[in-house]
């Protein structure tokens, strides 16, 4: 049997891709495996990322080292698709002619074909899951609407399209059966999802209908936009348990200056408002924003008005990027990039230490408390878990210590007995 190996870079809307097109690959008889060093397979595929400079880099140095490797004789072919050869396909095809072929970001039918296979239409929706077996990534929609001035998403993924509603919760359902007790429901905007499609925002009914889902015991919501954000989604989070309170919604900047240099559509005051109704209606529940740093325009005084913000609202989880200038956005087209690269990191580092305080501050409030925790894996001396307030790869874990066996991908109480700025300790 034929061996693929398939590296897939960049965010987890990225890795539901490239489960989607393993399991195609496997439906036409090929052996599939993700992201294996050195592998012995024959025939690579790199799901590339695109999304800012870093990615791009990351992106165009694994064709590189996957071309040395067919130039060394330990790969036959080499297959680049995703988001930076759906945007930069003709750059890269005379920068790196030793790839095989280019496809773009959604072209599963193509490489298929180069295979010399068919796509089977009748698996169109389903994967083989690479994350673990409790856990999946949901996807309920691609491209974007939103025309923020720093982003290149709808560039490579084009305007907003929701899956159809019963699509999805049949995906849930195939999940559950495979034993997923965990859905991280995500997309570009989750906020917008369903306007397009059913010409009304769908979100709530959407949410509440997967937690009717058997066996699906936890739903975390990731990407939400603060514009037009649907506050009825609050009220199902809040009255269905298997809904965490947990939410993820990137809020860039707060002052009305860079807010509407970015092109956000919101102010500072629109923003604190919603924040606060996040709260109110949903007691308890964990905020998780990124922010970004450097954008053009970028004054101190916007700075030191983003600082305070972060330490008035009080964030339980949060990132922070520095801005990079892509092409053909908004920003390349009418703003300089005139904010020093040594100032972008000055500000990314000086929030970042300051929601290391903030963070410290907030685990230490749960030492002593019972905790119910999703156990991930086993690692050294500990089972490492996470809480309904923490999703995989971005947030805390809990270390746990005990002198009984756990069963990984089993929820269980435990009681935290230690905290540091990221991180949370217990004993069960």
């Amino acid at each position: 049997m034929k061996k693929v190996n398939i590296i897939s870079l960049g965010c987890s809307k990225n890795l539901v891709d490239t489960e989607l097109l393993m399991k195609q690959l496997e439906k036409a008889g090929y052996s599939v495996e993700v992201d294996v060093e050195n592998s012995r397979a024959r025939i690579v595929v790199v799901n590339t990322c695109g999304f800012i400079g870093d990615a791009k880099e990351e992106s165009v140095n694994t064709i590189l080292e996957q071309v040395e490797r067919k130039n060394e004789g330990a790969v036959d072919k080499i297959y680049v698709m995703g988001c930076l050869s759906q945007r930069y396909g003709e750059d890269l095809k005379k920068e790196i002619p030793e790839v095989d072929a280019y496809f773009g970001k959604f072209d599963w039918k193509g490489i298929l074909a180069e295979l010399g296979k068919k796509y089977d239409e009748s698996c169109r929706n389903e994967r083989h899951l690479t994350t673990p077996g409790h856990y999946a990534y949901l996807k309920i929609a691609e491209g974007c609407n939103r025309g923020c001035s720093y982003c290149a998403i709808p560039i490579m993924t084009g305007k907003y399209v929701s899956r159809p509603m019963e699509e999805i919760v049949d995906e849930a359902e195939r999940l559950a059966g495979q034993g997923v007790k965990e859905l991280l429901v995500l997309a570009q905007d989750i906020t917008y999802y369903g306007v397009d499609l059913y010409r009304k925002n769908r979100l709530a009914e959407l949410v509440s209908r997967l937690a009717d889902v058997p066996g699906i015991e936890w739903i975390k919501l990731h990407y939400a936009y603060p514009t037009d954000f649907p506050v009825e989604v609050l009220d199902v989070m809040r009255e269905r348990p298997n809904v965490c309170k947990y939410l993820d919604i990137a809020l860039q900047h707060c002052s009305d200056h860079m807010l509407k240099l970015m092109r956000r559509g919101v102010t500072k005051q629109q923003t604190i408002d919603l924040l606060h109704l996040i709260r109110e209606k949903v007691p308890g529940i964990a905020l998780r924003t990124t922010l970004m740093v450097g954008h053009p325009g970028e004054t101190e005084e916007d700075f030191n008005e983003l600082l305070d913000f972060v330490r008035e609202m009080q964030f339980e989880r949060l990132g922070v990027f520095p801005y990079s200038h892509e092409e053909d956005t908004y920003c390349d087209k009418h703003y300089r990039d005139d904010v020093p690269e040594e100032t972008k990191t000055r500000r990314a580092e000086t929030l970042m230490e300051c929601q290391r305080g903030i963070s410290t501050r907030l685990n230490e409030a749960w030492i002593g408390r019972t905790v119910k925790v999703l156990v991930d894996r086993q690692e050294g001396d500990y089972y490492v878990g996470r809480t309904e307030h923490d999703s995989p790869e971005v947030d805390l874990e809990v270390f746990i210590t005990t002198d009984k066996e756990m069963t990984i991908g089993d929820f269980h109480e435990v009681r935290v007995t230690g905290a540091d700025d990221y991180d949370l300790y217990a004993e069960y």
